[in-house]
């Protein structure tokens, strides 16, 4: 028996074969067996009557195109429109949606690899660009300077942001296989010169690093369109 034919008899999921129900099927033929349908109807868990949870996903899908980069982008409000998708449910949604963009925004960061200053600026342009305030963020690289991952790691005013060199070791310990930091953070003014605070900062990372065998490679100052490297001044 299909999914079209139980839908169509109103039937409970409870009442489906084991290896129909979606989460039966995923625990029993892994989560790969599962089609974006059935994916949503376990975040939806529940119908409503005469609609499964699964019909309830198909309303769904279908409202956005079978689109789940639109579904993604949606808000509460909208999702909402489905009737049967109160805000719980649509919160529940965006939620797994999110951690599956997070995911895959890590996975490709793992493949990047920093060689110069201008990679790095790329890597944390759109994170610093157009910021109101000052943001203090790290780069975490592995002995093949591969990015592991990326962190803020102080925000702080328009003009300046305190950054506490204890919290980015930490943070450089607790990833594993980081060798290699670097540092970046954004002027709103667009100024790229960097300011004493910014030298004795780097400084004090640099040198506390060097105990536990952890190397700035670099600290990038974005400032509008263009970038400031510590590197390559020779100020490292």
């Amino acid at each position: 028996m299909n999914y079209q034919t139980l839908a169509s008899q109103n039937l409970s999921i409870k009442n489906w074969a084991e290896t129909d129900r979606p989460r039966e099927k995923l625990a029993i033929s892994g989560k790969k067996s599962l089609s974006d349908a059935e994916l949503l109807a376990i975040l939806i868990s529940t119908g409503q009557h005469g609609e499964t949870a699964l019909d309830l996903a198909r309303k769904l899908l279908h409202h956005f195109s079978n689109d789940l980069h639109a579904l993604g982008k949606a808000g509460i409000h909208e999702i909402s429109k489905i009737k049967g998708l109160g805000p719980a449910k649509a919160i529940t949604i965006l939620a797994a949606l999110e951690l599956g963009q997070r995911k895959k925004d890590s996975e490709s960061k793992l493949k990047e690899k920093i060689s110069s200053s201008k990679q790095a600026f790329e890597l944390f342009y759109p994170i610093l660009n157009d910021l109101q305030d000052e943001q203090f963020w790290v780069a975490f690289l592995n002995n093949a300077n591969h990015v592991l991952k990326t962190m803020q790691a102080s925000k702080g005013g328009m003009t300046s942001t305190l950054v506490d060199t204890r919290i980015v070791l930490k943070m450089a310990l607790e990833t594993t296989g980081c060798v290699g930091i670097i540092l970046a953070h954004n002027h709103p003014s667009g100024s790229l010169k960097a300011s004493e605070p910014d030298l004795k900062i780097t400084q004090k990372i640099k040198e506390a690093g060097l105990i536990i065998d952890i190397r700035v490679l670099d600290h990038i100052i974005i400032g509008g369109n263009s970038y400031f490297s510590f590197a390559d001044e020779g100020i490292l």
